[in-house]
C-alpha cells in the first residue's frame, strides 16, 4: 500500500495537514485522506497539525490520544510513512521559525485573517493563538520548503500570508524561503451532518449523532445512518436545494461506490432502502481502514517508531533552512 507513484515535476513539494480537533470522520476520509493515499507522489508531505488544535481550550490527554489516532488512520489509509510527521515533534524548530515570522508580520496582517475576525467577534475570551496561528501555519509551510499547498477557499488567505512573509523576509535578510503557491485540491465528496444537513460533517461538532467517524463500529454507523434526517416528500431524487438530507445520503452513497449521485438514486424506491444502501456502502468503505487502524493502535511501540522516524526526516528537511534564517536574521 505504500508504493509511491511517479514524482511531481522536479522541485515540487506539496504539503497537506489535518488537525486532531476530533475523531477523523467520513467527510475527512472521502474528501481528503482517501485522495491523498490514491494520488500521492514522492514530492508530497502530510502532517498531523496538533499545535493548531490548541487555539481553543483543550484536554491534553485527549489531544495526545487524537493525535496518535489520526496518525494511525493516515498510515492505515495507505499514505506512505516516509511522508508523514506530527507537527508538535518539530515544536522547537517551528517555535523558532514562528518567532522570526511573527517579527516579520504586522498586527494588521494577522488581525485581517477571516477566521480570526469571525471567531474573535463571537468570543471575549479568545486565545492569542487564534491571532497568531496563521503565522505558525506559515512556519509549517516554509520550514518544509513547500511549493504547493492544496487548500480550500477558507485557508487560501493563510497561504497568501505565508507568501507575503516569505517575500518580506527574503527581501530584508536574504533568500531563504521558497514562495509557496496555494492550489485548489480536486473536488472531493462534500459530506454533510446527517442530523443537520445544512452544515458540513465536522470532527469537532459537539453533537456527534450525525457524524460518521472512521473508527465507529459497523453497528454504530448503521444506527446513525438509520436516523439520518430526510423529509416528507417520499421521493429518492438528487435535489440538493429541495432535499438536503436525501441529497447528502446520495452524495455519500456515490462517493463510496464510485458513481454519481443522480445515478445512485435511480434504482432506489424508498428512504429506508436508501439508508440501507448507504449503511452497507459506508461500512464496507471504512472497514479496512478501521481494522488496520485498530491493529496499528494495538502496537504502540511500532507507531512510536514510525512517528519518530517521520519527525527525524522532517527535522532534516527543515534544518538548513531554519539555520540559515536564524543566521541571516542575526540570532543564529
Amino acid at each position: 500500500m505504500n508504493d509511491r507513484p511517479s514524482a511531481h515535476p522536479t522541485g515540487v513539494t506539496r504539503l497537506s495537514g489535518i488537525t486532531p480537533s476530533g475523531q477523523v470522520q467520513l467527510g475527512n476520509y472521502l474528501g481528503a485522506i482517501r485522495r491523498w493515499a490514491r494520488d500521492n507522489t514522492s514530492g508530497d508531505l502530510y502532517f498531523v497539525s496538533d499545535l493548531h488544535a490548541m487555539t481553543v481550550p483543550h484536554n491534553p490527554a485527549k489531544l495526545r490520544a487524537l493525535t496518535r489516532q489520526q496518525l494511525a488512520v493516515l498510515v492505515a489509509a495507505g499514505l506512505p510513512t516516509e511522508a508523514l510527521f506530527v507537527q508538535s515533534d518539530l515544536v522547537r524548530e517551528l517555535g523558532a521559525l514562528t518567532w522570526l515570522l511573527e517579527c516579520t508580520c504586522s498586527y494588521g496582517e494577522a488581525s485581517r485573517m477571516t477566521q480570526f475576525k469571525e471567531k474573535s467577534n463571537s468570543s471575549t475570551g479568545f486565545r492569542l493563538g487564534l491571532l497568531t496561528y496563521p503565522v505558525l501555519m506559515a512556519a509549517d509551510i516554509l520550514a518544509q520548503g513547500a511549493t504547493e499547498v492544496p487548500v480550500g477557499d477558507d485557508q487560501r488567505q493563510h497561504v497568501e500570508l505565508a507568501r507575503a512573509l516569505a517575500r518580506r523576509f527574503n527581501g530584508a535578510y536574504g533568500e531563504v524561503f521558497v514562495i509557496p503557491e496555494a492550489t485548489l485540491p480536486p473536488n472531493g465528496a462534500r459530506i454533510r451532518d446527517l442530523a443537520e444537513p445544512s452544515r458540513k460533517m465536522s470532527k469537532s461538532a459537539a453533537d456527534t449523532s450525525g457524524i460518521l467517524s472512521v473508527l465507529d463500529s459497523p453497528d454504530l454507523l448503521r444506527r446513525k445512518i438509520s436516523r439520518a434526517v430526510t423529509d416528507n416528500m417520499s421521493r429518492v431524487e438528487y435535489r440538493p436545494d429541495e432535499q438536503r438530507g436525501v441529497a447528502n445520503l446520495l452524495d455519500i452513497l456515490a462517493a463510496c461506490t464510485g458513481t454519481c449521485a443522480t445515478d445512485a438514486a435511480r434504482d432506489i424506491e424508498s428512504y429506508a432502502e436508501l439508508k440501507g444502501a448507504v449503511a452497507d456502502a459506508v461500512v464496507e468503505t471504512l472497514r479496512p481502514v478501521r481494522e488496520r487502524t485498530e491493529e496499528i493502535l494495538a502496537d504502540p511501540a511500532e507507531l512510536d517508531r514510525l512517528r519518530a522516524a517521520g519527525a527525524e526526516r522532517a527535522r532534516q528537511r527543515c534544518a538548513h533552512r531554519l539555520n540559515s534564517a536564524l543566521r541571516l536574521a542575526g540570532v543564529g
